[in-house]
């Protein structure tokens, strides 16, 4: 009889601590109120210097945290350079020669480090990034919750296969996002970003050879002009995602797709006779409700699989682990 009030507070307490394990492993916004009030300037003053430098980096940097979520959660894995023990993401299909900010990201921690060494994840600095990289070519801001750690691995083979793929049909995508917890609206809010950014001749050359009805006829012209047919032939030659303003981030890209005018296979899927099609429409007339739900869907996507508490590091170099 004596022991049953041990083990009942013994239960309390065991209660009570995984409470508060569950409450300090939460993201939050004021995260580094106390341990380093002055990150979130100094990471906005080093991306608004980036993007000033080249208006494309902004499409870059959303790109970059886009694919480091889809892989092991929002842990900044895809900033790990290869080593013996680590296979890089960055030499995967998706993202060789192709993802771009590394040193961007890189010179922030930098700055970063100098104010509070040790204390601010790459993790959380390229989640901020994005959100300073939108701002900074007129696009939405958000709140961007806090708390991340840094991994201490990578995954080139999870890179490979959870990465959405820019010849995927409206089924795959779907799919592929709804893997990680994200709707239909979401897909279609968060592929909003290519308003920004350029891509190479190898991506979308099948889509504008294909002399298919989906495509607008003198789009595709224009684009062949400056991707040769031959494969091997201007591979890496670039073309806007958007093209009528391509360095703004606004709602022509809907508008594009409306008028069969997609770069990607990937991007005019979502307006083609599926369950996607009202979507776009409405974000293509509704400019404000397309940069509200770009917003809450990039903070829905912050919140993927992110290592907290104890669990991760927090990185010297986002490059490599300490």
């Amino acid at each position: 009889m004596d022991s049953f009030p041990t083990i009942a507070v013994i239960s309390i307490l065991v209660l009570f601590l995984a409470n508060s394990i569950r409450t300090e492993a939460q993201l939050s916004p004021t995260f580094y109120d106390a341990t380093c009030p002055q990150a979130l300037d100094a990471i906005r003053t080093s991306i608004r210097r980036a993007v000033s430098r080249e208006r494309r980096m902004a499409a870059s940097l959303i790109r970059l945290h886009f694919h480091d979520c889809f892989v092991q959660g929002c842990d900044g894995s895809i900033l790990l350079d290869e080593t013996p023990t680590i296979q890089s993401e960055k030499t995967a299909r998706p993202n060789n020669n192709s993802t771009r900010g590394f040193e961007v990201i890189e010179a922030t921690k930098r700055e970063v480090e100098k104010i509070c060494p040790g204390v601010v994840s790459c993790a959380d600095i390229l989640s901020v990034a994005a959100r300073d990289a939108s701002a900074a070519v007129g696009g939405p801001t958000w709140q961007v919750k806090l708390g991340r750690r840094d991994s201490t691995t990578a995954s080139r083979s999870a890179a490979e296969s959870n990465l959405p793929s820019p010849f995927a049909n409206l089924r795959d995508l779907i799919s592929n996002f709804k893997n990680k917890g994200l709707s239909e609206r979401d897909m279609v809010a968060l592929s909003g970003s290519h308003t920004l950014g350029q891509a190479q001749c190898f991506v979308f050359r099948n889509r504008v050879y294909s002399n298919g009805t989906d495509i607008d006829a003198g789009f595709a012209s224009t684009r062949r002009r400056q991707c040769p047919q031959a494969v091997g032939n201007g591979d890496s030659n670039l073309a806007p995602l958007d093209l009528v303003t391509p360095n703004s981030f606004d709602n022509n890209y809907f508008k594009n797709l409306m008028r069969k005018k997609g770069l990607l296979i990937s991007d005019q899927a979502l307006f083609s006779g599926g369950s996607t099609d009202s979507i776009v429409s409405e974000y293509s007339r509704n400019p404000r409700t397309f940069l509200s739900d770009f917003a809450s869907a990039m903070v829905k996507m912050g919140d993927l699989e992110p290592l907290t508490g104890a669990s991760g590091i927090i990185r010297s170099v986002c490059s490599a682990v300490n």
